[in-house]
């Protein structure tokens, strides 16, 4: 009986170790399935094991391989996106479930100008509790890629006067939805499709016009031959009508002959200049015009630059329309607000790869502006302007490839930057 119990007593504990083997090799799988580990492989089973034991065993190893595979699969997937999202233009800004910025590529790490996006929310820049020096330089389109909807898209601008097209989307993440935001630039897009169109439009409407005042003026000089056949009382009458007509027949065509040297600005002639001796003409000529309406005109900055490849005629020409624009917003601000005086700063200043010139004026025009309507036919925070300058004046740096913008600062004055290449 002794021996007949230790006989079953040892085949029982072979039987329990044969029957709880299959729990080992599964406590095995779930450690490498813990630690990812999915190229290592089960050991099979001795010659002496059970054939379901062996096919156990070789069903984990065939997830083992497949889940490999599907790793190895979507690590190059993953490698190719990343590459992809570096490579494109586009800005691209992947947001968690909370809605914090998750991945950014290069593109949208420049648009946004901000330090360590990852892990903060869109309103972190917006809810003033930065300092101004950590303040982001795209405040005005952070707000709004901030507001835009969900799956939605929309045109937008930055205080720059930058065009882009934004698109809110989402995507599932393991059954959670999380959103993306997808930013395209369209300035040189817009802006060749809207010179196109102003081109046609003024080609036309000049011509129309300059021959309408041509014969208008034709008329209106044979009429005047009928004054002497009139009455006294009438004569004076006549002629005073008729030289009004003349005057504001010659001032209509003033006005479409401005439209019309903008689209036929010729290409400019590059040469080397002296920025800093031909700004110094334009302070020289509006000096004594600002001081007569109680405005100091004069230097912030002005820093030695080598000489810059532009055309001298038609820089000066656009700057002489900032500086001017700048004097009679001051004075409107000064008549305004019953004040007795006003600035305009100019500042050159030689910088990294470039030169930046400033012109900054207390006229404070810009108030509530948006930075889209800004350099656009037609538009003027002047009474009765048509915007023929700032177009002018942006057409030029255009054509030299300047970058330019117009904003009010920190302190609300209105502030003209130009970044000037060098050569």
């Amino acid at each position: 009986m002794e021996a007949a119990l230790l006989a079953s007593t040892v085949y029982g504990y072979r039987l329990l170790a044969r029957a709880l083997e299959p729990l080992g090799y599964t406590r095995l799988f779930h450690g490498l399935l813990h630690d990812g580990e999915y190229a290592a492989r089960l050991r099979a089973p001795g010659a002496r094991s059970q054939p379901e034991l062996e096919q156990l065993v070789q069903l984990f190893n065939a997830m083992l391989t497949r889940l490999y595979e599907e790793r190895l699969k979507l690590g190059e997937q993953h490698g190719l996106l990343d590459r992809l999202l570096e490579a494109t233009p586009s800005a691209v800004i992947v947001f968690d479930f909370d809605g914090r910025i998750s991945v950014l590529n290069a593109a949208a790490s420049a648009l946004l100008g901000v330090a360590d996006p990852v892990g903060k929310p869109l309103r972190h820049w917006l809810d003033g509790g930065l300092p101004a020096s950590a303040a982001p330089r795209c405040a005005s389109l952070l707000e709004q890629l901030d507001r835009l909807a969900p799956d939605s898209g929309a045109l937008l601008s930055d205080s720059d006067g930058r065009r882009y097209r934004g698109q809110r989307g989402h995507f599932h993440d393991r059954g959670f939805q999380r959103q993306f935001l997808l930013v395209d630039e369209l300035t040189a897009e817009l802006a060749d499709s809207e010179h196109a169109t102003y081109d046609k439009l003024i080609r036309v409407l000049g011509h129309e016009v300059n021959n309408t005042v041509a014969a208008t003026a034709s008329v209106l000089d044979s009429l005047l031959y009928y004054r002497d056949q009139l009455a006294d009382s009438d004569a004076d009458d006549f002629g005073t009508a008729i030289v009004a007509v003349k005057r504001r027949n010659v001032q209509l065509g003033e006005f479409i002959e401005r439209f019309t040297r903008v689209v036929k600005m010729p290409a400019p002639e590059l040469r080397p200049a002296d920025m800093g001796a031909l700004v110094d003409g334009i302070v020289a000529l509006y000096r004594e015009p600002c001081r007569s309406r109680g405005i100091t005109l004069a230097w912030g900055r002005r820093d030695a630059v080598p000489p810059l490849q532009l055309d001298s005629q038609l820089m000066e020409q656009a700057l002489l329309n900032v500086v001017k624009n700048a004097m009679e917003a001051v004075e409107t601000t000064m008549r305004e607000q019953a004040v007795s005086g006003g600035t305009i700063a100019l500042s050159l200043q030689a910088e990294e790869g470039g030169v930046r010139l400033s012109i900054t004026d207390s006229g404070r025009r810009l108030s509530g502006v948006p930075a889209s309507q800004l350099f656009t036919p037609f538009f003027s925070t002047k009474k009765g302007g048509q915007g023929i300058g700032l177009l002018f004046v942006r057409e030029v740096l255009n054509r030299h490839g300047y970058s330019h913008r117009l904003a009010a600062d920190a302190q609300g004055d209105t502030c003209f930057e130009i970044w000037l290449t060098a050569p």
